[in-house]
């Protein structure tokens, strides 16, 4: 009896999202104003550390998270797989991948993934590029992500793997509003003056000097002024050399003075602050989280993070949709009942004495007020 061989399975699903590899794809899929923007915000970060930096903190303050399931079991597959899930090519574990999917979010406005599925299963999640994909709003309860190839553009075969998220969309638009929205022209303003300031001590910093001679008034030595002054220029370059240390001698009315010595470097701190208190205004940290001592009070900076804990909540909540359609999608494959909690851990921004000592007094005063209770039911 002859058995049939069977075929191997596949071990993953192509990405559908992934870059073409026709060399000259990117001449098709330019988009004037998507790609032209995007281009930009990435600049931005780049240009301006403070921009990057903030966008990192908020990535690492956002913190993890655990799933909880009833059945103990199941939770700690669940938890396993999302430890040790592989991430686009050399991470692993869905933090990473909603770490780049945040920043995505941020920087651009929108983020594009996907769940490589194969075998029966998820084997790795991927972020993809927002120069490779298209987003159309078919219609205003429904979005579609398309492929960029070369020719144009193809709806991705299987949809339900991938997900998309726009920051703060405008109504009827698929396009999310980027957190660097109204910074390019304050960081023009920035980059500018720092600009100006490396040309100034370039300028100033660099000493140069100007040697005049001045012949005098009789002929001959108006005659011999030329040669005079190539002697003194010689004698000069002699003295500024920086292998040798030598004195400079000249005969006759020679003066020596530095150029640019009597101007002063514009104080650059009043409009650096400016436009700084400008871009973090926007980016949503507290200065002293950034390295700035601009909260003059504690209880200035406990306000501020309080209102910080408020905005990553509000990008926790963006995160959850996306956890949960991983999350369900690896239950039911698995055969498992996908109803299931996500836990993420506390935001600690405030001291833990303080934090302690808050507890202790609202405890006190239940306690004071319960005795009071107490006493008035007794008279």
């Amino acid at each position: 009896m002859i058995r049939k061989k069977h075929r191997p399975l596949p071990v993953a699903q192509a990405v559908q999202t992934a870059a073409n590899a026709y060399p000259f794809a990117a001449l098709s899929r330019y988009v004037p104003l998507q790609s032209g923007e995007n281009r930009l915000y990435a600049a931005l970060r780049e240009a301006v550390p403070i921009i990057d930096a903030a966008i990192g903190k908020i990535i690492r303050l956002i913190g993890t998270f655990a799933v909880e399931c009833e059945n103990r079991d199941v939770q700690d597959a669940l938890n396993e797989f999302l430890r040790n899930v592989p991430v686009n090519s050399t991470h692993a574990g869905v933090q990473s991948f909603l770490n780049g999917y945040l920043s995505q979010l941020l920087t651009y406005g929108n983020a594009v993934g996907e769940i490589v599925v194969g075998n029966g299963g998820i084997v790795a999640l991927y972020n993809a590029s927002l120069d490779d994909v298209e987003l159309r709003a078919v219609s205003p309860l429904k979005l579609e992500v398309y492929r960029r190839e070369n020719g144009g553009s193809k709806p991705v075969s299987y949809p339900e793997l991938v997900f998309c998220s726009a920051l703060n969309p405008e109504p009827g638009s698929a396009k999310g509003v980027s957190l660097l929205r109204g910074l390019p022209f304050v960081s023009g303003i920035l980059l500018q003056i720092y600009n100006t300031i490396g040309i100034n001590w370039e300028r100033l910093g660099n000493v140069r000097f100007a040697v005049t001679y001045k012949p005098a008034g009789d002929t001959a030595d108006r005659a011999f002024a030329r040669e005079r002054a190539q002697q003194i220029a010689g004698e000069w370059s002699r003295a500024m050399r920086k292998d040798s240390v030598s004195d400079f001698i000249a005969v006759g009315d020679v003066s020596i003075k530095a150029i640019g010595a009597d101007n002063q470097i514009l104080d650059s701190e009043v409009p650096v602050r400016e436009m700084l208190e400008q871009i973090v205004a926007k980016l949503g940290l507290p200065p002293f989280l950034l390295g700035f001592s601009w909260s003059s009070t504690e209880r200035m900076s406990s306000q501020q993070a309080d209102i910080l804990t408020s905005e990553l909540q509000a990008y926790r909540r963006e995160l959850n949709p996306i956890i949960h359609k991983i999350c369900r999608l690896w239950l039911r494959l698995n055969g498992y009942d996908p109803e299931f909690e996500i836990k993420w851990d506390n935001i600690t921004l405030q001291d833990q004495v303080e934090t302690a000592n808050a507890r202790y007094m609202n405890a006190k005063a239940a306690q004071i007020e319960a005795a009071l209770k107490t006493e008035g039911k007794e008279e």
